[in-house]
């Protein structure tokens, strides 16, 4: 935890920056690595009835809440490490988990 999903990028590109963003995370919100989840989403966008090849990036962090300070550098880090690769726009979005509702091998977190 924290879970980082992302869509609209290439498999490589992810590959590739996941090292560099994860210390940057880690020094950010001072989580162990192996506590962290990176993830891509095959999608496939449309627009109008037709096949949108220029899609940009869609990057869901789910965590537990760490205050607006921190959303916003954490926001920082990953547009900079995605607009290294060619997109011009570029969408994080949180999702603030419930630390009630969560549970890891059965257990509550």
């Amino acid at each position: 935890m924290p879970h980082i999903k992302f869509r609209g990028m290439k498999r490589d590109e992810v590959q590739e920056m996941s090292t560099e963003l994860l210390n940057a995370l880690v020094n950010l919100i001072n989580v162990p690595r192996d506590h962290f989840t990176l993830e891509l989403e095959e999608s496939t966008f449309f627009h109008d009835g037709e096949l949108h090849k220029n899609a940009y990036p869609f990057v869901n962090v789910e965590w537990f809440d760490r205050g607006v300070q921190t959303m916003q550098a954490a926001a920082e880090i990953i547009t900079k490490a995605i607009k290294a690769y060619p997109y011009n726009d570029v969408t994080v979005y949180f999702t603030n988990l419930n630390k009630e509702h969560y549970f890891e091998n059965g257990e509550h977190f």
